[in-house]
């Protein structure tokens, strides 16, 4: 299909230095042709995820699921400064086995801004891990999650989940496990910001 979609064999793309594997997914025409399609990313033949840095003549495989293989996407997960899309998300988790989509949005109520550092790396080891554990648990057909870091204004999203599986019971208990434990066990710390004064929400902690 991604063959057919892109009309060749290899496409070759331009990035900036120190570009990563989810940002050659996030550029022209890759972001059009992977659309739709859970994927599985591999760089010079070795399975890779999202944040591998890719070099000047590396080779990026988008490898569909195997025939007789699993049929999970590997799942996707970023902690981000920029806003998150819920219906972006969505389109990552989209599958032609799922009779059901279900999403999560998480959102700053009550005060004028939320700020939320992370050990970003540690954070996203951790919520890849707990999506995986979810697709497995629950037979979704894929999971993603985003976490948004620095400065979330009333009624802006902070986390945001996505799952598909083929039936809703799977879809609404895989996606209300992984941000549950998303909340619990990510290394991610949030400050309440209201009229000047900061506070560290109760249950969280700044990072040492």
């Amino acid at each position: 299909m991604l063959r057919e979609r892109a009309g060749a064999p290899e496409l070759m793309l331009e990035l900036p230095d120190g570009a990563r594997v989810r940002d050659a997914l996030e550029s022209e025409p890759l972001a059009a042709l992977a659309d739709g399609i859970p994927l599985v990313m591999a760089v010079n033949r070795e399975y890779a995820d999202g944040e591998q840095v890719l070099d000047a003549g590396d080779e990026l495989a988008l490898i569909p699921p195997v025939s007789g293989g699993s049929t999970a996407a590997a799942p996707w997960v970023r902690v981000s400064e920029e806003p998150l899309s819920l219906d972006a998300l969505a389109a990552r988790v989209r599958d032609p086995r799922a009779g059901a989509l279900v999403t999560f949005s998480g959102v700053t109520r009550e005060v004028a801004r939320l700020e939320y550092e992370a050990y970003a790396e540690m954070a996203e080891e951790r919520m890849r891990a707990i999506a995986g554990e979810a697709v497995e648990t629950h037979g979704l057909c894929a999971a993603a999650v985003e976490h948004r870091v620095g400065h979330v204004a009333l009624s802006e999203p902070s986390v945001i989940v996505a799952v598909s599986a083929p039936h809703r019971g799977e879809a609404f208990a895989g996606a209300r496990e992984i941000i549950d434990r998303v909340k619990a066990e990510a290394p991610i710390w949030k400050k309440e910001i209201e009229g000047g004064e900061e506070r560290w929400v109760r249950g969280s902690s700044p990072p040492r």
